[in-house]
């Protein structure tokens, strides 16, 4: 299989990265384990560390449709290893989802019966949850609301920033950047900054096989009426295109803009580009 690599390298990092987040997520909803969101955003950008550190020399390390995608519209990957990473990285995020229920699912049982909650009825997004997305989030109380628009745009602001720091993390130019061995930790410390902000509006997907894989996963676990809303495709836009047009929008301003610039200013110094 060609990119054999980089398939397995997106697949198990995927896998890390969703099982820890949303295994986060998880103990939070269900025993309460994690007290304030800092907990929880901070394990979810500890996941991306480690499966980066886990699998970046098997693959780029993307673990994100999002990011690929934007690579790709920056020139750092070619068109062809699309595929393979995309189908890799949607593939990591349902087995982590299957993987998480299975530890779980009398858990999330008890929990329903405890709590009155009948499964595939609006009241369950409380579970649901814990795999997919949903805005404004259930967990944020009254205080949250949050538009379809608002939702995009914090979908596609937040991955936004985080693509335009993994660009400026790598970019060898980049003369502030911090040493290679140390990208992987920043990356993820932007990560946690991130779900800090957005995630009482949106949960802070940031990332379309994160979302719409485990989604998939709670349709086929009875929460198909709250996964999939009947006449709803708005977690299309906010979830799987926000993401992308941020990840795109991203890629297009520093390769554009902002890496000439540094490329120029480091050949002014004397710098190599690494």
């Amino acid at each position: 299989m060609k990119y054999f690599s980089e398939f397995w390298g997106e697949l198990v990092g995927t896998f890390i990265l969703v099982f820890l987040g949303c295994g986060a997520v998880a103990v939070s909803v269900l025993f309460s384990s994690h007290f304030g969101l800092f907990q929880v955003a901070a394990i979810w950008g500890i996941g991306v560390t480690l499966a980066i550190y886990a699998t970046r020399h098997l693959s780029c390390a993307h673990l994100n449709p999002a990011v690929s995608v934007a690579m790709v519209t920056g020139g750092r990957m070619s068109i062809r290893r699309l595929p393979a990473y995309v189908a890799a990285q949607f593939a990591g995020a349902f087995m982590a989802a299957a993987v998480l229920y299975m530890l779980f699912s009398a858990s999330i049982a008890r929990y329903e019966k405890g709590h009155g909650i009948v499964r595939g009825k609006p009241a369950s997004v409380s579970t649901a949850m814990i795999f997919a997305d949903f805005y404004p989030n259930p967990g944020a109380g009254p205080a949250a609301a949050v538009t379809p628009l608002n939702a995009f745009l914090a979908e596609s602001g937040g991955t936004f920033l985080l693509v335009f720091l993994i660009f400026a993390l790598t970019e060898g130019c980049n003369l502030g950047r911090p040493g290679e061995p140390l990208s992987p930790l920043f990356i993820g410390v932007t990560v946690t900054v991130i779900i800090c902000i957005i995630a009482p509006l949106t949960q802070a997907g940031l990332n379309p096989a994160r979302d719409f894989s485990p989604r998939i996963f709670a349709t086929l676990e009875g929460w198909a009426d709250v996964a999939f809303p009947a006449g709803r495709y708005d977690f299309l836009t906010v979830y799987i295109a926000g993401p992308l047009s941020g990840g795109i929008g991203a890629s297009l301003l520093f390769t554009r803009l902002l890496q000439p610039l540094m490329q120029k200013k480091a050949t002014e110094k004397n710098c190599k580009c690494d």
